[in-house]
């Protein structure tokens, strides 16, 4: 098994793959090699490689012999490696995001179907945990009127001003509060305002109340696949209150954008300057989070399927809970398309192609536990 990027969820989803007994051999891939976290440890089922997949030949060179390539790299990543997986006849499985890149990566699927092989986008959290409950519910409750999706990843022990830490990219998290989020509105993909149409959700203690608000990319492609089946269907993330109102006067203010602007005659990329300031005050490796997700799906016939997971660092490990949620489903995903319980070709998304049940079994055996309500 290949795994394309050394960060937190690639280094989470190759420390699953090794407890695999079945798994020979896990390289675990970046353009930058050094130490590994403490949960890893380098012996002859793992493999350390320097590669740049910008480089086709390299790219190329990585695949060979590989079953399966999971790819935890930035989401502007995904469609080379997908392209160059189909070529070399391996499976592809990645971690997703951009719902553009997860249609360029359609294109491939005449080319997957004739080598054999499957393509699944989209395979975390959100997109992929959360798109495969939404499914379930939707088989369940047989005419869905209204799917709502909730995920958040947060401190367990939140600090002002922003009552956050970083637990994935802050670049990423970035690209969520500023692009328009698509969500399904009388049965019409709609567009709405990231950071929008904010309410307040109570999870179990010691949590407590959340806020929710739109942000994008988090159900990638299912709000065309529901389209005129769906009346509504809304994605939101969560935080803790007050989030909102901080980030919203910040992007107001410009701080965001991607335009370069002239500081004393030199051109910065406001964004870019935001997060080299701020990463290091959001950057608490000692911080222990945790993952709060809730999915509803009503029908017209008042059937109901909810689920809702709590997930935590764990402390055993030193693994958090949005790598355990992020890593984990990826390499479940990989895991199941090598096996074959992933038994279909060509480029599938996981509310398709990953079976529920196996797959929370697999996430329990984890002791990630998605709960019914």
């Amino acid at each position: 098994m290949l795994v394309l990027g050394a960060g937190l969820q690639g280094s989470a989803c190759a420390y699953d793959l090794l407890r695999h007994k079945d798994v020979e051999l896990v390289t675990l891939a970046d353009h930058h090699t050094g130490r590994l976290p403490a949960f890893l440890r380098k012996g002859k089922r793992l493999k350390q490689l320097k590669l740049d997949v910008t480089s086709g030949p390299a790219l190329r060179r990585a695949l060979k012999g590989q079953d399966a390539v999971l790819c935890a790299l930035p989401y502007y990543f995904n469609a080379v490696v997908a392209k160059a997986a189909v070529a070399a006849g391996v499976h592809h499985s990645d971690l997703g995001g951009n719902t553009d890149i997860v249609r360029q990566q359609m294109k491939l699927d005449s080319a997957a179907r004739k080598a054999a092989v499957s393509v699944v986008p989209d395979c975390g959290l959100a997109p992929g945990m959360v798109n495969i409950l939404a499914a379930e519910g939707i088989r369940r409750v047989g005419a869905a009127d209204n799917v709502q999706i909730y995920v958040g990843g947060l401190p367990q022990h939140p600090e002002p001003p922003l009552n956050y830490h970083i637990v994935y990219s802050l670049e990423g998290a970035l690209d969520y509060y500023t692009t328009p989020s698509w969500v399904l509105r009388d049965g019409q993909p709609t567009q709405v305002d990231a950071l929008s149409d904010l309410e307040p959700i109570t999870f179990p203690q010691p949590i407590g109340e959340l806020e929710a608000f739109h942000t994008g990319g988090g159900i990638s492609t299912m709000p065309w696949t529901w389209a005129g089946k769906i009346r509504d269907m809304e994605y939101k993330t969560l935080r803790y209150p007050g989030h909102v109102h901080i980030m919203k006067a910040i992007r107001e203010l410009g701080l965001l954008g991607n335009k370069p602007i002239k500081v004393n005659g030199v051109p910065v990329v406001p964004r870019a300057a935001f997060i080299a300031a701020v990463s290091p005050k959001l950057t608490r490796p000692e911080a222990h989070d945790l993952v709060a997700l809730r999915v509803v799906v009503t029908g017209a016939n008042g059937k109901r399927a909810a689920w809702e997971l709590l997930d935590y660092y764990d402390k055993e490990t030193g693994i958090s809970a949005m790598m355990r949620t992020t890593g984990y489903s990826l390499s479940i995903t990989g895991l199941m398309q090598v096996d074959g319980r992933i038994s279909k070709h060509g480029v599938l998304t996981p509310d398709i192609a990953v079976p529920f049940g196996a797959y929370v079994n697999e996430l329990a055996h984890r002791g990630v536990r998605i709960q019914e309500i």
